[in-house]
């Protein structure tokens, strides 16, 4: 048994709203610069849809993550070593701009600057790449709400086998948001795609980044992922991906589209795990074992034996606590209401997904029903065929089991706890029939319904001696090129970070109060404050550096 540890992260399905903040906080922190206009590294999809960018879980045509080879050992979907050299200067499996869309902005200009005339002058949309007018026909939310699902809405890859169940009408069919970030997998295909070596998984807590020093601009990695959340900056020619905020990370503060959730759907915590069983269960043969396959990788934290093995493994005891209380392991393991995000892809994923139980309710409530009942609920699940299909092509490869179980687990938790906030005597037979017990069934709804903010980010800082191999920002994440927020802009910490810093035991204080003082934290003067949020990255701006002595 080889203990490691890894940040993992849970979002609740059920509570997203769909508002697209975590995509603009992210964008802000991240992606807000030259090259990558069109690179959200966290986005939101409405479902059914095509997703982002379209059609990204098409394997047939991108050719990413892992596939079985005839001797039933892990092969890369994309080929191998060789078949990577002869299409390394021209690689036919990758998504074009179309894809994703071209970005754009609006000639404002022309509404400030037009002669006088009948017609009141509009803003045309241009290209930011040629500069030229053009046809907005596709963006990275284009699907929203389903919007202009008759004419597209079939296009969605998961609907190929269950196409004649569904129509689309808004009245008739079911929808739900999600939220996607990379997954950080345990088997990452893009890092094993990658000629240069650049992409490389951290050992201290699973991170996947991308060595902006190593990376040659290759793009096998875009193509290699089949979640498709590898992007490539026009403008420095290096590949960019979501860092799971690392810097946020080190200090035990939550990733921004965490922070600035509004639903409070997402949790983030640390999960024990046997390096050694990665393989085996990555390489499982049937799809519909590969679920459960990735669950007993997971490491009971609170077990002696996995504890003795981590303290000789060189993880640190507050780690190890850390693990214990960590809501992902709850909700994977202990509840097993989280669900992976296309297992079939054979990478591992470490963000995991609580499935909507919304659609189901819905359609009890329209008939005029009680939509807590459990008789009702549990009624509504059987009979709801479409929801369940549909859920098990994106979370569990095709098996209906396991999204059944978690869409009874969550029923039986509104129809368990609506007894007891009513002044009723629980009844007991309602988590019996769900395989949990009253008290089990309790802690789950404490945590998806009433957790604070402790318990649904349970991050433990980055130690002084895992200093040599943890940075700030450094290259990884090319903030430092021409125009990005290393070159003195603002960065994940907030304002005027961003400047390269080795972690270091006397700056965890520092990181950490620069993310949450309401003044500027300045080793040479905590007073002064400069808000950056919409500067462009040109210029001087006032008080971003000490004065000038005009004696010298």
């Amino acid at each position: 048994m080889r203990v490691m540890a890894q940040m993992a992260m849970v979002m609740n399905l059920d509570k997203c709203i769909g508002c697209h903040t975590c995509s603009v906080t992210c964008k802000q922190a991240w992606t807000n610069r030259s090259g990558v206009e069109y690179v959200w590294f966290n986005n939101v999809e409405t479902r059914p849809g095509q997703g982002y960018p379209r059609r990204y879980e098409d394997q047939e045509k991108w050719k990413g993550g892992w596939t079985l080879n005839r001797r039933g050992r892990l092969a890369l979907k994309g080929g191998g070593r060789i078949k990577k050299l002869f299409s390394i200067f021209s690689n036919p499996k990758m998504p074009a701009i179309a894809d994703y869309y071209e970005p754009w902005t609006y000639d404002y200009e022309n509404l400030t600057n037009a002669p006088l005339q009948e017609h009141t002058p509009v803003a045309r949309p241009k290209s930011l790449l040629t500069g030229e007018d053009m046809k907005i026909s596709w963006s990275a939310n284009w699907d929203d709400n389903l919007g202009g699902s008759p004419d597209h809405g079939d296009k969605d890859v998961l609907l190929k086998g269950i196409a004649d169940k569904v129509k689309f009408e808004f009245e008739q069919t079911f929808m739900f948001y999600l939220p996607r970030i990379c997954e950080h997998c345990l088997n990452p295909s893009c890092a094993a795609s990658c000629p240069s070596g650049a992409i490389y998984k951290r050992a201290e807590d699973g991170i996947v980044l991308v060595d902006q020093d190593r990376c040659r601009g290759w793009r096998m990695c875009v193509s290699g992922c089949p979640y498709k959340k590898i992007y490539f900056n026009h403008r420095t020619g290096k590949a960019e991906k979501c860092t799971f905020c690392f810097p946020r990370i080190e200090v035990g503060i939550p990733t921004v589209c965490s922070e600035t959730c509004v639903g409070r759907l997402r949790y983030i915590g640390l999960m024990l795990y046997d390096a050694d069983r990665v393989l085996d269960a990555a390489s499982t043969e049937d799809e519909h074992g590969l679920y459960e396959a990735q669950r007993d990788v997971f490491l009971d934290p609170s077990d002696p034996a996995v504890i003795a093995a981590a303290e000789q493994a060189g993880i640190p005891r507050d780690w190890i606590e850390a693990a214990q209380r960590s809501p992902v392991y709850a909700l994977i393991n202990r509840f097993k209401v989280a669900l992976p995000l296309h297992p079939e892809y054979r990478t591992m994923p470490m963000v995991w997904y609580i499935p909507p139980l919304s659609p189901v309710v819905d359609v009890v409530r329209d008939t005029g029903y009680d939509a807590e009942d459990k008789g009702n609920l549990f009624a509504a699940i059987e009979a709801l065929r479409i929801p369940i299909d549909y859920l098990a092509q994106l979370f569990t490869a095709g098996d209906p089991a396991p999204v059944d179980l978690v869409l009874r687990r969550l029923a039986a938790m509104r129809s368990y706890m609506r007894d007891i906030n009513l002044g009723r005597d629980p009844d007991e037979s309602i988590p019996a029939a769900v395989g949990l017990t009253g008290q089990e069934m309790y802690d789950m709804y404490r945590l998806l319904a009433l957790a604070k903010y402790d318990e649904r980010y349970v991050i433990p800082p980055a130690h002084a001696e895992q200093a040599h191999s943890l940075e700030e920002l450094a290259t990884e994440c090319s903030l430092d090129y021409d125009g990005g927020p290393g070159m003195g802009g603002s960065g994940p910490f907030g304002e005027q970070s961003g400047s390269p810093m080795p972690i270091a035991v006397e700056n965890f204080h520092m990181l950490v109060d620069r993310q949450t003082s309401d003044t500027m934290v300045d080793s040479g003067n905590k007073e002064l404050r400069v808000n950056l949020l919409n500067w462009d990255g040109k210029g001087r701006p006032e008080g971003l550096f000490p004065p000038r002595d005009e004696r010298r």
